[in-house]
């Protein structure tokens, strides 16, 4: 099985084919996602509470602390409601990935990340038109939440979820 690893803007620089890869595998869900561009890509890796990935373009996530440079109006959204927040922007996963979990152990390190960061809450948002229930199935299954919901331009509508996350001596046994 391969490592999570992090992903820095100079790798993307480093590994030109690999920055490809994991853009065209965003790209390619990008009525899920959003399109990005190769600067695009960089800014937004360098900004990332987490910025990782799974062998080179097998899947990756991209997720923002509440204080990120982040422009995008699902993130403001949360921004504007909770003072300490992980976003989970984007997790995607490569079709011949798709079933060994690596969506969930993405989520399993943030959440020990976010947890060492001392934040209290992981957010989110999953589309509910076009439907993904693919990850809606996930999400619940993670313990998020519904806290909201939004229209995008284009015609997008967006369920926000969030889930609390329990401080590091809480979570031991």
């Amino acid at each position: 099985m391969h490592p999570i690893r992090d992903i820095a803007p100079e790798d993307l620089d480093a590994a030109p084919a690999r920055a490809e890869a994991l853009r065209a595998l965003n790209n390619a869900h990008a009525t899920e996602l959003s399109w990005l561009e190769p600067d695009r890509l960089r800014s937004l890796v360098a900004a990332a509470f987490m910025a990782a990935r799974v062998g080179e373009a097998d899947a990756f996530l991209l997720a923002f602390d509440q204080d990120a440079p982040y422009d995008s109006p699902n993130f403001r959204w949360f921004q504007a409601r909770f003072d300490r927040f992980v976003y989970v922007d984007r997790v995607v996963v490569a079709p011949q990935a798709r079933g060994l979990g690596l969506a969930r152990r993405f989520y399993d390190a943030l959440g020990q990340r976010t947890r060492a960061a001392g934040l209290p809450r992981l957010t989110c948002e999953v589309n509910a038109v076009p439907p993904n229930p693919a990850s809606d199935a996930l999400h619940r299954s993670l313990g998020f939440e519904t806290v909201g919901e939004g229209r995008l331009p284009g015609g997008k509508t967006v369920r926000y979820m969030s889930r609390e996350m329990p401080a590091l001596a809480e979570a031991r046994p």
